[in-house]
């Protein structure tokens, strides 16, 4: 059965108004650039938020043409209090409050499914933490978005909150998406070490048939299509063909059994 709602809440070390611009106006300074954080990766340019009632929440694909997936149309736009839209990518309606505390304001985002929905992509409670860090720079870092290298590494864990945790710790990891505090279950982690992002995934489920994945190479190609046949071609095992899933991909083995997965390139990476 499809939960009814989710939600969640951070605090950020800016008052109301300026932490409703941070979320509104500079979204597409302080959306991760992760593989699997757009509803279509392997397109995307920017995210953006228009203004007022009536405004749409974007992902661009290509602005000089128009291209872009209209993930909702704002119903209520009240600077440093609130801002509401309703889902078109899904039957939810996502509502995010702006209140005033001590040292900053609190934003929580609440998803609810609507009396007459079915389907629910609860997205936002996973990704609200991802303003917290930009609040925090967002006077000296410049409006410039950040992008992620073309190698990216996938680990999997049993307790990928735990690992995070105990990554930034030992390691000294980085994210650009926060780390999760005690108690969070957050469906996968990103982590950075520079412009690389390391993610953190589940053990469970991976491919059991042929035994757990501990880890993975991610690698973004420009073009995936004639990525995927030349690497046939040439012998490699293929894991997974080309899929759909946010991002574009497909998995492969090399000669001794090390899986590989290739996902299509944004036009914004370099």
């Amino acid at each position: 059965m499809t939960e009814r709602s989710a939600s969640a809440a951070v605090k950020v070390a800016v008052d109301p108004m300026r932490a409703f611009t941070a979320f509104t106006d500079e979204i597409d300074s302080w959306w991760v650039r992760g593989p699997i954080n757009f509803f279509d990766a392997a397109r995307a340019v920017a995210m953006r938020i228009e203004p007022g009632v009536g405004g749409r929440v974007l992902e661009i694909y290509d602005d000089a043409a128009g291209d872009a997936l209209e993930l909702g149309r704002i119903t209520v736009w009240q600077p440093g209090a609130q801002l509401t839209y309703r889902s078109l990518v899904d039957d939810t309606e996502v509502d995010v409050r702006f209140d005033p505390v001590e040292d900053g304001t609190r934003v929580q985002v609440t998803q609810t499914l609507l009396p007459d929905g079915e389907r629910a992509f609860y997205f936002w409670p996973n990704v609200l933490r991802w303003l917290v860090p930009w609040c925090d720079v967002r006077d000296e870092a410049g409006r410039a978005p950040r992008e992620i290298a073309r190698l990216s590494i996938a680990l999997y864990y049993e307790d990928p909150a735990r690992a995070a945790q105990w990554l930034a710790s030992a390691f000294q990891l980085g994210s650009w998406s926060g780390i999760p505090a005690e108690g969070e279950e957050p469906e996968w982690v990103e982590l950075h070490h520079g412009n690389v992002a390391v993610l953190l995934f589940p053990l469970e489920g991976q491919w059991p048939q042929n035994g757990p994945v501990t880890h993975m190479p991610w690698a973004y190609v420009d073009d995936l299509d004639a990525h995927f046949a030349h690497a046939k071609a040439a012998g490699a095992t293929i894991v997974s063909e080309i899929e759909q899933q946010g991002y574009r991909a497909y998995t492969a083995e090399d000669l001794e059994g090390h899986r590989w997965t290739f996902a299509q390139a944004r036009p914004t990476m370099a």
